[in-house]
C-alpha cells in the first residue's frame, strides 16, 4: 500500500510540472507585450542634449576638430619639453688608498651622487670579480660619465 501512495504523489507531481510548463511556454502575449512597450519607451536624444548629460555628469566632449586641436597643442609643448637643457657637469676626486674596499668607494660614489645605489654597486663589482682590481691613487670621475666608465676608470684589470 506504501509504494501505491508514493507512485501516485510522483504522478501528481509530474501532472502539475506539466501543467505548468504548457502555461508558460505557450504564454507569448505577456513577453511581446513587454518587449515592445520597452521598445516605444526609447526616446531619441539630440547631440546637443547628450553632449549637455555628458557634460553634467563630468565628461568632456569634444568634436574631432577640437580633439586635433589639442592633441596638435600637447604635442607642440611636448617637443618644446624634450629639449634637453645642458647638465652641469660634476666632476669627483676619487682617492683610493691602502686598504680601502669596493664598498668603501661605492660610499664615496653614492655622496657624490655619481651611482644611485651604493649595495648594487659592490654587488656588481664582485659580480664582474673585480674586487681584488682597485689600486690606490686618485680617479677623476664625471657626472656625465656611464657606470662602465666609472667601474673601468676606478677600478683596473
Amino acid at each position: 500500500m506504501r509504494i501505491n501512495l508514493l507512485s501516485s504523489f510522483a504522478a501528481g507531481i509530474l501532472i502539475s510540472t506539466t501543467i505548468c510548463g504548457v502555461v508558460y511556454f505557450s504564454d507569448t502575449t505577456t513577453t511581446t507585450q513587454k518587449a515592445s512597450a520597452k521598445s516605444s519607451e526609447k526616446v531619441q536624444l539630440t547631440a546637443t542634449q547628450m553632449k549637455d548629460k555628458l557634460e553634467s555628469e563630468g565628461y568632456v566632449v569634444q568634436t574631432k576638430e577640437e580633439l586635433e586641436k589639442t592633441l596638435q597643442a600637447a604635442k607642440g609643448t611636448e617637443t618644446k619639453a624634450a629639449e634637453p637643457k645642458e647638465k652641469a657637469v660634476t666632476q669627483v676626486v676619487v682617492n683610493v688608498a691602502d686598504g680601502m674596499t669596493s664598498i668603501d668607494v661605492a660610499n664615496v660614489l653614492l655622496q657624490a651622487k655619481l651611482i644611485p645605489d651604493a649595495f648594487k654597486f659592490t654587488q656588481d663589482i664582485e659580480a664582474r670579480g673585480l674586487q681584488n682590481a682597485l689600486r690606490p691613487g686618485s680617479f677623476t670621475v664625471t657626472s656625465d660619465m656611464s657606470y662602465d666608465q666609472i667601474i673601468a676608470t676606478i677600478f683596473t684589470n
